[in-house]
């Protein structure tokens, strides 16, 4: 790496930023919506005040400021593979395999996001990147046609491709590089009114499927929305219609709990915007959104096995249209799972941070493993949930479904193949329990091995 380049973290903050300043002028909602996340966040830690412990406040608060997940759907291996080396630029890796096209959504897809501590407290800006799955077209024509419109466009400019190069070379950018990287990157997410299809060929994308649609019919993935994180979801929904937003009907993912897990998400409905055709018809496209998350204890296999089984429990009732009814459905099915830290940890269901308390210390006899329960019942070791950074597909198909519309359209329901999306990936993405056991074994290293 040359001297004079910045650090990658550095890059990814600006380019974050930059992003939701963006998305702030085309869609005027997301910035009312940052409001409604930013007050009810102020009136969570007000309530509860000992959320984030003094050691780590400031940096948590910081990274809840700064926090943001979007989602862009791309068309071909060739786009996949250059968005892959876009996002190393600003230390992003591909994180997890997701198949959507159980749900009847034709992508599959994973997560570009940091993954060291360090750097997710920085600024854990991540991207939920899906392809589309062209095979699972079952119009032969509509498929060649799809197929022949995206291998003609190229959604990165050549500036861009320029500097993803020079930071393949030199190991970095400079500061003025990683200025014009950003501007040049930025391009590819914006919103293009003029399509690249005439209208008949966009009907009948949309007839087939709206995702197709929306991937096909364009100069570049518009960024389809960005989400900042809430500490309380469920008032986020109770408030947004006073604001003059419509959300979604009801919260995707696990019920309210004294111990969040994994992914909670909800959104406001998508915007009818204008677009012009190649035969110089006008028409509207629906596809961007507004998001909020909240994001809660990391699951270990054994978690989201129960998870899984679970969820899968409690779809089986139909509450899709009363938020009210939904979430109390789902409270009685997953009290079936532990809410109390002490019991998610010792039947090994979450992952978890410790750490020494302030002016403790151990004797060498108490530097192993077996007397970790003794130290915490001692209050000698602090336990802290490990913050779950990946997504859900289930919930991520159901966000998609509720903005595309309901209907999910002709397409066949395909099967997960995690080796093709590597293959188009160029690498293979990065198992997310594997993430989250380093995080929490180097937590415990620190405590009884620490001058390893």
């Amino acid at each position: 790496m040359e001297k004079n380049t910045i650090s990658q973290d550095q890059i990814r903050d600006r380019f974050s930023k930059a992003m939701s300043r963006m998305y702030q002028q085309e869609v005027p909602q997301y910035s009312t919506l940052l409001q409604i996340v930013k007050d009810t966040n102020a009136d969570y830690l007000r309530q509860y005040p000992e959320t984030f412990s003094h050691q780590v406040k400031d940096s948590e608060l910081n990274r809840l400021d700064v926090e943001r997940h979007g989602a862009i759907r791309l068309g071909t291996a060739e786009e996949l593979a250059t968005m892959r080396a876009l996002f190393a630029v600003m230390g992003m890796s591909p994180v997890g395999y997701y198949d959507l096209s159980a749900a009847g959504v034709p992508v599959h897809s994973t997560a570009f996001r940091p993954i060291s501590e360090a750097a997710l407290r920085i600024n854990p800006f991540r991207v939920f990147t899906s392809l589309l799955r062209l095979e699972l077209i079952d119009n032969p024509d509509l498929r060649e046609k799809a197929r022949q419109i995206l291998a003609a466009r190229d959604i990165f400019s050549p500036r861009v491709r320029e500097l993803i190069a020079v930071n393949q070379q030199h190991g970095g950018l400079t500061d003025a590089q990683a200025d014009e990287f950003v501007a040049e990157a930025l391009k590819t997410f914006r919103w293009h009114s003029d399509a690249l299809v005439s209208l008949d060929t966009y009907n009948a994308l949309l007839e087939h499927h709206r995702l197709i649609a929306d991937v096909v019919s364009f100069k570049g993935p518009h960024i389809n929305h960005l989400t900042p994180r809430t500490l309380d979801i469920d008032q986020v929904q109770r408030k947004m219609p006073k604001y003059g937003i419509s959300p979604k009907e009801v919260i995707e993912g696990p019920p309210r709990r004294n111990v969040p897990i994994l992914l909670r998400q909800t959104s406001f409905k998508a915007l009818s915007e204008k677009i012009t055709f190649t035969d110089s018809a006008e028409g509207q496209h629906t596809a961007r959104f507004g998001e909020i998350e909240q994001r809660g204890l990391a699951l270990t296999p054994q978690g989201r096995a129960l998870y899984d089984k679970l969820l899968l429990e409690a779809s089986g009732s139909d509450t899709s249209k009363d938020n009210d009814a939904h979430q109390r459905h789902f409270e009685a099915v997953f009290s079936a799972f532990p809410d109390d830290i002490e019991s998610l940890r010792k039947q090994g269901l979450g992952y978890f941070r410790y750490a020494l308390k302030d002016g403790a210390t151990l004797a060498a006899a108490q530097r192993t493993s077996d007397t970790l329960d003794e130290l915490i019942k001692q209050g000698k070791v602090s336990v802290t949930p490990i913050v779950y950074e990946d997504f859900l597909p289930v919930s991520a198909a159901g966000i998609f479904q509720s903005n595309l519309g309901s209907d999910k359209g002709a397409v066949s329901s395909g099967n997960p193949n995690q080796a093709a999306f590597e293959q188009a990936l160029g690498a293979a993405v990065i198992n997310e329990f594997s993430l989250y056991q380093a995080i929490e074994q180097a937590s415990l290293n620190a405590i009884f091995n620490p001058t390893s």
